[in-house]
């Protein structure tokens, strides 16, 4: 296939993206063109074994911690819009818990460490066209002393369409806009070079950077990693955590047997006939959780060493060019993510957290469950289990909710205004347009369920097993 590079350096210069932008695009594009499979066979890798534990750290003092963080910098990833629950504005604007934003959390976790510390810990969000407007409105708004710190805002690079048929720069004039597609977290990297943030961070003393999601509530910075992480002289540390059975359909951490690198392998990278060992639990014991620390002075010199792009495996995403349209010509978008970059450094590791450290909100479901008793928000702004839960083990109950009728935000909102208490529940299952009156108690395993389409009050009280919801005999306990 034809290489037209050159039409999408020129197409990406008249956007003003960095050399950096382009760079990065150029590795992606050529791994297109040259028909790179990524495919990784299970006779090229080993299990990743012997892994540290966060549990097993030792704690550090007030005054170690002040010192750190004046060389920490935090970056949440807020690139996205949360399109799959309904939403169009950036998902760390969405209301999680007590009338507090994600964002609200964030903000407020900031505040109280640097209030705890006494340390200006850097803060930075990494912002898309698409959400940059509507956080910065927030902000001004809600922390207007956040909004004036100098690297508040890192934005992510647009990458250009490919067309599926020519490998050309994909066209759609009624749209121009829609030529452009996001190019997944792993921008962070150029972004942070080709906007000079990452001259300036080293400038400033800076060396360690702690990236998580916005939606992830769990990721806070801690400072006994932090110290481990600054201690060890490693490049980059990924955070993870042991897969259950709930997790084997997605990828793992395992090592490269062609230079004993860490690595990550997703699905779509494993051979058919390798899908049972893929899913073996006991033999690709992590997962990535995309809580991740970052040496600074190491990533510029990687960056440096392969010329300004780190080599990233390629995720090719085929859509059409208007993705509101199927008939419209069929498109590659190019993305890469940012955990991948753990076989880019020579001295990169992995540690083992618990799952508490990964709490992201992608469904209903999870708002639900975070909504709800089970949770608190604690005196620094973090959200944790609830303390009873905590006494008995720390376990929350498993929540599943009926995506005909949970899927959206608004519609979770209209039939669970009031979320029920599930402090005694150990599992929750709902079919059906289920909707929840103030006062609801659910204990043990419970199946709430309503036939028909018409949402059927639950009325208050207290509620197990499998429940008939709107029968005579649903009545609570």
């Amino acid at each position: 296939m034809a290489n037209h590079f050159e039409e999408f350096k020129v197409k990406m210069q008249g956007a003003d993206l960095s050399e950096a932008a382009i760079a990065a695009f150029k590795k992606n594009y050529d791994q297109l063109v040259a028909g790179v499979t990524g495919m990784v066979p299970e006779d090229e890798i080993d299990s990743a074994t012997g892994l540290p534990s966060l549990l097993d750290l030792p704690s550090i003092s007030p005054s170690e911690a002040k010192t750190l963080l004046s060389q920490t910098a935090v970056l949440k990833l807020n690139g996205g819009l949360g399109t799959s629950m309904g939403l169009e504005k950036a998902k760390s604007l969405l209301v999680v818990k007590d009338g507090k934003t994600f964002l609200d959390l964030i903000a407020e976790q900031v505040k109280h460490m640097r209030k705890s510390y006494g340390s200006d810990v850097i803060f930075t969000l990494m912002n898309s066209f698409s959400t940059s407007a509507d956080t910065k409105a927030f902000l001004k708004e809600k922390h207007p002393d956040l909004l004036e710190e100098p690297f508040i805002e890192l934005m992510q690079n647009m990458s250009p369409k490919v067309d599926a048929a020519t490998n050309k720069p994909a066209s759609y004039p009624p749209h121009p806009d829609m030529e452009w597609c996001p190019p997944g977290h792993g921008d962070i990297y150029p972004s942070l070079l080709g906007s000079g943030m990452l001259d300036s961070l080293i400038g400033k003393g800076i060396k360690y950077l702690f990236v998580s999601n916005s939606d992830n509530l769990g990721a806070t910075l801690d400072l006994d990693l932090l110290n481990y992480f600054a201690t060890s002289n490693k490049a980059f540390l990924m955070e993870v955590c042991e897969r259950t059975a709930a997790d084997k359909k997605g990828g793992h951490l395992c090592l490269r047997r062609t230079d004993g690198r860490l690595m990550l392998r997703e699905s779509a990278m494993c051979p058919d006939a390798d899908k049972k060992a893929f899913e073996d639990i006991a033999k690709h014991k992590y997962f990535n959780t995309n809580n991740l620390w970052v040496s600074l002075e190491h990533l510029k010199a990687t960056l440096d060493a392969s010329g300004g792009a780190l080599a990233l495996p390629l995720i090719k995403n085929k859509k059409t060019v208007n993705p509101r349209d199927s008939k419209s010509e069929p498109v590659f978008q190019l993305e890469t993510a940012m955990g991948s970059a753990i076989e880019c450094f020579d001295s990169a590791g992995a540690i083992v957290v618990p799952r508490s450290r990964f709490a992201p909100v992608k469904t209903c479901s999870d708002l639900f469950m975070l909504r709800s008793d089970a949770y608190i928000i604690a005196e620094d702004a973090t959200v944790a289990v609830a303390p009873p839960l905590l006494a008995a083990g720390g376990g929350v109950p498993l929540v599943k909710l009926d995506d005909a009728h949970y899927k959206l935000v608004d519609q979770l909102e209209a039939l669970a205004p009031d979320v029920p208490s599930l402090l005694a529940a150990k599992s929750v299952t709902v079919k059906g347009p289920v909707k929840f009156a103030k006062g609801v108690v659910l204990t043990g395993d419970v199946t709430l369920e309503v036939e028909g389409s018409s949402p059927v009050l639950l009325a208050a009280g207290a509620y197990s097993g499998s429940v008939k919801v709107g029968s005579p005999a649903a009545v609570p306990a």
